[in-house]
């Protein structure tokens, strides 16, 4: 039986309308030119909020990889619904978006899951969970034929982050780009939010990895996705790629107006020579 996970967040977090959600995400790529042009690109960080409120921010790191020879996408992504202690990757054959299913890499997921007890095949994390899911239609656009790898993390704590890393940098290859998904502060006044957002956009240009997981663990920023993040640098830098860049930064009140309590938002690239 083919096992297909179907659109959780479709008509919420995006259109679910084709041929809409295609013209959105094509309006957004033409209004988001990325201040570089690198061409050997290991990875993105992109949010994941509604396209209203972050997919601005998210076109400029989908412009950087238009057209791209890419044949598999790893996508690491937090667990905002249910808690549980490793790393869960879709253990079906399919993500359906309404632009189309696309495949998992089978392969990919054996080297993965095939070497210890953290990462595993499973349904654990992937329900409902929609940071995986609203940066699919993305690649969609931008990217021609393609696989995916759907890895969301139960737990960020620092061994998690290590063996997965650790095993990216052991089977990716140059065909491959890992997507780190996340926001970051959530609910505060837009200068605090800028306070706490400014460590992480410094963190990742000086490509500071190490110091970006202490900052997390410490409450001193924050980001839903820092895991994701930490996990694609600490990999990248054990193949040296060592570049980073954020691409945009920004956070709801830009959109609504009410800079009370807002949602911070940044897409990066990680590259190297």
């Amino acid at each position: 039986m083919f096992k297909v996970r179907k659109p959780a967040v479709a008509g919420y977090f995006y259109p679910s309308d084709p041929d809409e959600l295609k013209s959105v995400i094509e309006s957004l790529l033409t209004n988001s030119e990325p201040p570089i042009k690198a061409k050997n690109i290991f990875g993105i960080v992109s949010p994941h909020a509604g396209y209203l409120y972050s997919g601005k921010t998210a076109a400029y790191a989908y412009n950087l990889i238009k057209g791209k020879n890419i044949e598999t996408v790893v996508i690491i992504s937090p667990s905002h619904g249910e808690y549980f202690p490793g790393i869960s990757i879709f253990d079906g054959d399919a993500y359906e978006t309404p632009l189309g299913t696309i495949q998992l890499n089978k392969i990919m997921t054996e080297k993965l899951t095939g070497t210890g007890k953290l990462i595993f095949k499973g349904i654990l994390g992937h329900k409902t969970e929609h940071a995986i899911e609203i940066l699919l239609p993305f690649l969609q656009v931008v990217l021609k034929e393609f696989e995916i790898v759907p890895v969301v993390m139960g737990d960020q704590g620092k061994r998690f982050i290590s063996e997965l890393s650790s095993i990216l940098a052991e089977v990716i290859d140059d065909k491959t780009l890992i997507v780190a998904s996340s926001d970051l502060s959530h609910y505060y006044s837009k200068s605090k939010a800028h306070e706490l957002d400014s460590i992480v956009e410094r963190r990742i240009n000086n490509f500071e990895y190490e110091k970006l997981r202490d900052d997390l663990e410490k409450g001193n920023c924050e980001a839903c996705g820092g895991g994701p993040i930490v996990a694609m640098m600490q990999s990248a830098s054990m193949l040296n790629k060592k570049k980073a860049v954020v691409l945009h930064r920004s956070d709801s009140g830009d959109i609504s107006g009410d800079n009370t309590k807002v949602v911070g938002y940044l897409s990066a690239a990680i590259y190297g020579d």
